[in-house]
């Protein structure tokens, strides 16, 4: 495997370098984990201090578009999933098409937070001087909720580039899936921003609806 066309220096074998790019993309996503924590973090925080205001805020955000992208989300993780599956059981064309789907999927989740955020703008649910709900609390709510969601939508815009690159690289030569090792990493970082909207849907859209 030393004379692999996948092989890059200073690795001597396929094995190694698949371990060396794993570990790093484990380190970058403990970066990641430091940063959503501290978020949510402050958001625990802050919601305990402002219970009222955090669940009337929470009742104005658009469960249906959250439940909506939480599907398409859950139905991305998989999809890619199963794209690692057949790269590495050597069915590399059909591990591309799966990678073009998550893409249209991740496509679609932004699609979709971009008529949410409409929305949300529209109801005046910007923090600002024409905030709409009138409760302690609720702009800062709302401030959590636009970096929070905001944060997330960037990493999903990077996965996209990411698993772009990916089916651009592996367009001539489909081997470079299961051989170079980004496919794996790159469906690492895919998964942690599944993860972190499974926690942002119960954060920001069944907090206020908990009660009735």
């Amino acid at each position: 495997m030393t004379d692999s066309p996948f092989l890059r220096p200073p690795w001597e074998n396929l094995a190694r370098q698949h371990q060396a790019v794993a570990l790093g993309m484990w380190i970058f996503l403990v970066s990641e984990i430091l940063l959503f924590g501290g978020l949510f973090t402050g958001y625990a925080v802050y919601r305990h201090l402002y219970p009222e205001g955090f669940a009337a805020a929470s009742a104005h955000t658009n469960i249906v578009y959250g439940t909506v992208n939480t599907a398409i989300l859950m139905t991305s993780s998989l999809i890619i999933a199963l794209a690692g599956v057949f790269a590495r059981a050597r069915l590399h064309r059909l591990a591309w098409y799966f990678l073009l789907a998550t893409v249209a999927l991740g496509v679609t989740f932004l699609v979709v937070k971009g008529f949410e955020y409409r929305e949300d703008i529209e109801n005046h649910l910007v923090p600002g001087p024409e905030f709409a709900i009138q409760v302690q609390g609720a702009a800062l709510f709302f401030s959590f909720y636009w970096i929070m969601t905001g944060v997330h939508a960037v990493h999903v815009t990077g996965g996209l580039a990411a698993i772009t690159r990916l089916l651009v690289a592996s367009r001539e030569e489909p081997r470079w899936l299961s051989g170079s090792g980004s496919e794996e990493a790159t469906a690492l970082y895919w998964h942690l921003v599944d993860v972190i909207w499974i926690v942002l849907y119960p954060l920001l859209y069944l907090g206020g609806r908990t009660h009735g």
